[in-house]
């Protein structure tokens, strides 16, 4: 695998290296001992796969409070997303800034998603269908949600929206006074 930081202090994409013969390919998608010498080394206690319908279809931004913020580690492995993190730590040199890469099937690149960053994504195709690698288990009461287009991020999303649940249609607004997640 190859592990490329982004301006984000934290977070990764990750290119599987395939070996391949006539057979196809094989790519190893996860390795501890890999992740561990870059320091990342949370342990999985949850795994989701989430299957988005239509193209367009936007969701998210989504994050877990302390004490249960969690890690992601997040590929696609049908269609295609414009994957987003936006980082909100307390502090952060980054604080407010966010990236995003496209993830497909096609392209294999998966995004590691340190704790402190809300995480959204836009379907490119329809039927997209994300895994998701959790270091901590959902908890109800302990999640957030940045809205899709708040005007303290100016996140450009590359479709028209399609479909949105009210839920992220509704996510607050940011204000001047919030400092971020202090983990």
């Amino acid at each position: 695998m190859t592990f490329t930081e982004t301006p984000l202090a934290g977070s990764y994409i990750i290119d599987p290296v395939p070996f391949g013969d006539e057979r196809g390919w094989f790519a190893r998608t996860y390795c501890g001992n890999e992740f561990a010498a870059l320091g990342l080394d949370k342990e999985w206690v949850q795994i989701n796969h989430s299957f988005t319908r239509h193209a367009g279809t936007i969701r998210g931004m989504h994050y877990q409070l302390p004490p249960f913020a969690e890690t992601k580690f997040i590929r696609c492995v049908a269609g295609a997303v414009y994957d987003v993190i936006v980082d909100i730590r307390e502090g952060s040199p980054s604080f407010l800034q966010h990236t995003g890469v496209e993830l497909s099937a096609t392209n294999r690149k998966m995004i590691y998603v340190p704790e402190g960053f809300a995480h959204g994504f836009q379907a490119l195709t329809d039927n997209a269908e994300l895994i998701y690698h959790h270091s901590a288990f959902y908890t109800a009461g302990y999640e957030g949600g940045i809205r899709f287009d708040d005007p303290m991020i100016h996140l450009n999303w590359p479709l028209g929206i399609t479909v949105m649940s009210d839920r992220d249609k509704n996510h607050p607004l940011l204000t001047e006074s919030f400092k971020g997640i202090k983990l």
